[in-house]
């Protein structure tokens, strides 16, 4: 599995919230710049990342990650 537009789902997910990228990047604990960068493929995810947008979303990193896998495949089959 590719995980290099995880990005994109994370800007998904977030909007699908209807949060803003400030709101959501201070209630995680993210520098606003870094929750862009990734958001628009600009930049790679760290880990330390990945689990505090995933603890924000109220899920484990594992299961953003399945969540990820999921949709990509959803969105294959269209």
């Amino acid at each position: 599995m590719q995980y290099n537009e995880i990005g994109k789902y994370i800007k998904f997910r977030r909007e699908e919230l209807g949060v803003s990228l400030n709101k959501f990047a201070q209630d995680s604990d993210i520098d606003c710049a870094i929750l862009c960068r990734v958001e628009n493929l600009k930049q790679g995810i760290k880990l330390n990342i990945l689990e505090k947008i995933a603890n924000n979303f109220n899920q484990t990193p594992a299961a953003f990650l399945k969540d990820f896998e999921d949709f990509v495949k959803y969105s294959l089959n269209k």
